[in-house]
Order: C-alpha cells, then sequence, then structure tokens
C-alpha cells in the first residue's frame, strides 16, 4: 500500500494551484481492486461542482501517472467531501462549530472513544465538544480517528447547493 504522508505531499500542492483546500486523501480496498480517494473543496464555498472534480482529476491523473507512487492498480475519484462531511483539519471543527459531529478516539478520552453531539469550536490543539452523554469534553486532535459532521436541517440549511440549475424538474398534474 503507498503511504498517504508521501502521497498528500505529492497532491495537495497540486490541489492548491488549482484554488481549493484538500480535505482527505483515502486509498481503499483489496486485490486488484483499489481507489485512490480525493476530497477537495474551494475555500469560499466549502463545495465542488462536477467541472472543478475533473479539472482536479484530469491535473492529479498527470501527476500521478508521471510520479506513480501506488504500485497497484487503482482508479482516481475526485468529489467534494458532502454535506455530512468527514472532519479532518483542526480548523474543519471550529469551521462547523455548532453543528452535530461524531468523533471517534483512538485512546479513551475522559473514559470514551466515541463521541456525538455538538461541535464548540477548538483551543490550541483540542476539539471543544458537548457530548450528548458525557456532557463538555476536550478531545486531544491527535486522538481523533475519524469524525464527520451528522446529517441535520440546520447543516442541511448551511450547506445549501450553488445552484440548482441541472436539478430534476417535477410535473404535477392538477
Amino acid at each position: 500500500m503507498a503511504d498517504i504522508a508521501a502521497l498528500t505531499a505529492l497532491i495537495e500542492p497540486e490541489v492548491k494551484a488549482l484554488g481549493f483546500d484538500l480535505v482527505r486523501i483515502k486509498l481503499f480496498g483489496s486485490g486488484d481492486d483499489y481507489t485512490l480517494q480525493i476530497m477537495a473543496e474551494d475555500p469560499k464555498t466549502k463545495q465542488l461542482v462536477i467541472e472543478d472534480c475533473a479539472t482536479i482529476s484530469r491535473r492529479l491523473s498527470d501527476v500521478l501517472d508521471e510520479a506513480d507512487p501506488i504500485e497497484e492498480a487503482y482508479r482516481l475519484e475526485v468529489s467534494s467531501p458532502g454535506i455530512d462531511r468527514p472532519l479532518t483539519r483542526l480548523h474543519d471543527y471550529r469551521e462547523w462549530a455548532g453543528h452535530e459531529a461524531k468523533i471517534a478516539a483512538t485512546e479513551l478520552v475522559e473514559g470514551r472513544k466515541s463521541f456525538r453531539g455538538l461541535l464548540n469550536g477548538v483551543d490550541g490543539e483540542d476539539i471543544l465538544f458537548t457530548d450528548a452523554k458525557a456532557g463538555d469534553v476536550r478531545i486531544p486532535f491527535g486522538l481523533v480517528h475519524d469524525a464527520k459532521l451528522v446529517l441535520t436541517d440546520r447543516l442541511i440549511s448551511a450547506t445549501m447547493p450553488l445552484s440548482s440549475d441541472g436539478a430534476d424538474e417535477f410535473e404535477t398534474e392538477e
């Protein structure tokens, strides 16, 4: 398997050069069925449109073909993080404060590894969080294994699409 840190060092400057922020790189699969997933976003909108995905994909295909950092055959998938996005960077917790999230820690934090509740921002390298069961906790960012926003009406309102052009229109009989 390829080294994610080395892939990040190769991919992130290319994504940044196109004006986007890298959210996550994930290589998954087995045997001869691997996928290299690149999540990116426009820093102004926190979204990508299909043309953005295509632009990033073309740029990365050339770079990855030249560098050949992955021994196995793989598919390249470029996408927006979506509404219930993963939280992968410390500033994600600040930007999405006030929204519900799930966090899984690698070690016990105040007797727990799993949390679900409200993001309250960050303090230094700690995530400030109000867990539905444990109350207020500080979760060291370095102990986060996985985290993502929870789909709520509030989150949907905060991430309305940039455009509804091309969305299906429905006709009703009167």
